[in-house]
């Protein structure tokens, strides 16, 4: 069996960190919007890395379709699940703690798997995607009403249990892989989705330590950080040791790229922009840093971010439309980096403006977003990925989730063992 070269292995922490990075911001926006954009980011860093150039003409459409994967998770709510992670009795701890792991395994799952399925995707074996998308629409909407409307199995009473949903298009989606022989699809889904779900709940377990120890730093963030790098690690490399078909036609039809280019960089970052920059989210945020005259920096944040957001959307479009189908004019590395580079610049833009962090330094974690951001830009151009196939082998899966699960519980009980009753905790179950 062919080994990881060290290269590889870094890219594959570069890839990590960039999901990380991503999913930090995401954090700011919330929802499937601001997960979308994160698993877009992340998608493009794992494709840039691997460097093949028959995977260059359909990144943005791996990358929408990752795009899509991780933000469906983003109807799942969590904020009663992690403080159930922040209670004083075990039962209630490990079951926070597990349920994250079912919850951010949701999210790497199905973005992994979108993503994986776009990789298999080829002339020679076409994934017949109007079926894969009915299918997990009706495993969705099956799996929602019976497991949760029937049968009344509530994860996070009284919030959303909108998980039910992405539990339902998980499962249909593992059918639909097994099924098909997907297995490199595959493997990317479990090893995002365990990189994921672990990344959740020990960004969790993070998050109440730095508590206690009364950290000045936003463990929050620290937890999605978590979450982020712990899922593009797994995606990453599931992805490079895989096998994968080489596509021997280098170009895509415009026509098949149009959709997922729109989607990916003009309609997500849109979104993210009509349900984040509003007044009664700003206020807030200029009042605590006293400005003079709220009211007209905001109208000046609102219009930079939609003009940033237009200029990049409108440049992408038009160089795109330029790649006809023929083979003296592929689509390559420059163009995948440059939207890549762009497209994560602004995410980052967005946050810096939602913040206030270009008028006060209060938000360290915002300004380690741009260190991060320059580290992967930095180390891109100089690591070399070799892919390295492993067996498909679902039995050692079960095996590591297991593992997981073991270590979930041990850091259950260090978790109560360093603390008392604390703000923001939650309980499952009354037990006295």
């Amino acid at each position: 069996m062919k080994q990881l070269t060290k290269e590889t292995w870094f890219s594959i922490i570069i890839a990590g960190m960039a999901l990380a990075t991503a999913w930090a911001i995401r954090g700011q926006f919330g929802h499937e919007q601001g997960a979308a954009w994160a698993g877009g980011i992340g998608s493009l860093a794992i494709l840039l890395l691997a460097g093949r150039k028959d995977w260059y003409p359909k990144a943005i459409k791996a990358a929408f379709a990752g795009a899509v994967g991780w933000g469906l998770g983003g109807m799942m709510s969590y904020g009663a699940v992690v403080g159930y992670g922040r209670g004083i009795e075990f039962v209630n701890v490990y079951y926070g703690l597990l349920m994250l792991l079912v919850i951010g395994g949701l999210y790497g799952f199905i973005g992994g798997g979108l993503f994986g399925l776009v990789l298999a995707d080829t002339t020679k074996t076409k994934i017949k995607w109007h079926q894969v998308v009915t299918e997990l629409t009706v495993g969705g909407v099956i799996f929602y009403y019976f497991i949760i409307e029937q049968l009344g199995f509530e994860m996070t009473p009284p919030r959303s249990e909108a998980w039910g949903v992405c539990a339902g298009i998980g499962i249909a989606l593992l059918y639909y892989l097994a099924r098909t022989g997907q297995h490199s699809a595959l493997r990317v889904a479990v090893f995002a989705g365990l990189g994921g779900g672990f990344g959740f709940a020990f960004g969790n377990f993070l998050q109440v330590l730095g508590n206690v120890a009364q950290v000045p730093f936003n463990m929050w963030n620290v937890m999605e950080y978590s979450l982020g790098f712990f899922g593009g690690v797994g995606m990453a490399y599931a992805t490079y040791t895989s096998e994968w078909p080489v596509e021997e036609k280098l170009t895509l039809k415009n026509s098949n790229l149009l959709i997922p280019l729109i989607g990916l960089v003009l309609l997500i970052p849109f979104f993210v922009w009509q349900q984040s920059f509003l007044m009664k989210d700003l206020s807030p945020t200029l009042e605590r840093l006293e400005v003079a005259d709220p009211a007209s920096l905001f109208r000046m944040v609102q219009w930079v971010a939609f003009l940033a957001l237009l200029a990049l959307a409108v440049t992408w479009i038009r160089k795109f439309s330029r790649h006809k189908s023929n083979p003296s004019n592929p689509i390559g590395q420059a163009s995948i980096k440059h939207v890549f580079v762009g497209y994560f610049a602004l995410y980052i833009l967005y946050t810096i403006l939602i913040t206030g962090s270009f008028l006060s330094f209060y938000r360290i974690e915002q300004f380690l977003y741009i260190a991060n951001f320059l580290v992967i830009l930095w180390a891109m151009p100089k690591l070399t990925v070799s892919f390295a196939p492993r067996a498909f082998a679902p039995v050692k899966w079960s095996y590591a989730l297991l593992g997981v699960i073991a270590l979930i519980a041990v850091l259950a009980l260090i978790a109560i063992s360093t603390h008392g009753e604390m703000p923001g905790m939650n309980r499952r179950f009354e037990l006295n």
